[in-house]
């Protein structure tokens, strides 16, 4: 019976160099959230007809985005390699309206935040539609996955 969803995700800690309290609370939501509720079905069929829960692994190797998949007993399955080139934009867009969230909770108005609030959620709901877009065919996620595995590739790209 398929089970398509991560049971399990890990990041490659050597590519964190450095994230903030803020950060990390964030990673630790998505990895719970993510945990708690995903949809996540490799469209490569295996030889013998696995299809879930899977183990993921994610990096960054080279400027290039790694996702390892493995099975339940840790054996892999497969890799996907995605280039990052389309989403450095997102990612640094995501990153300057986090920056004017954390500041504006500390030091603005319940509105100001909430504006800040709308226009961070626009901008992630727009990377997770375009990291949606670069594993069509690959992997097949729903929308709410591809939000929490979009913050999960900005955690690995923070540099301090």
């Amino acid at each position: 019976m398929a089970d398509r969803r991560i049971i399990d995700v890990t990041l490659d800690e050597r590519t964190i160099l450095w994230r903030s309290a803020d950060v990390e609370q964030e990673r630790r939501i998505a990895i719970f959230d993510l945990l708690e509720g995903n949809s996540f079905a490799p469209q490569r069929a295996a030889p013998d007809g696995y299809e879930g829960p899977y183990r993921l692994a994610i990096s960054v190797e080279e400027g290039r985005l790694v996702l390892a998949i493995k099975r339940e007993d840790d054996t892999p399955l497969e890799t996907l390699i995605l280039s990052m080139a389309r989403f450095r934009r997102p990612i640094r867009d995501y990153f300057a309206i986090c920056d004017s969230y954390y500041q504006a909770i500390r030091a603005s108005t319940p509105q100001q935040i909430e504006t800040v609030d709308m226009a961070r959620r626009g901008v992630h709901n727009e990377a997770a539609e375009l990291l949606m877009e670069r594993l069509d065919g690959k992997i097949a996620v729903d929308f709410d996955t591809a939000r929490r595995l979009f913050t999960l590739i900005c955690v690995l790209h923070i540099r301090g």
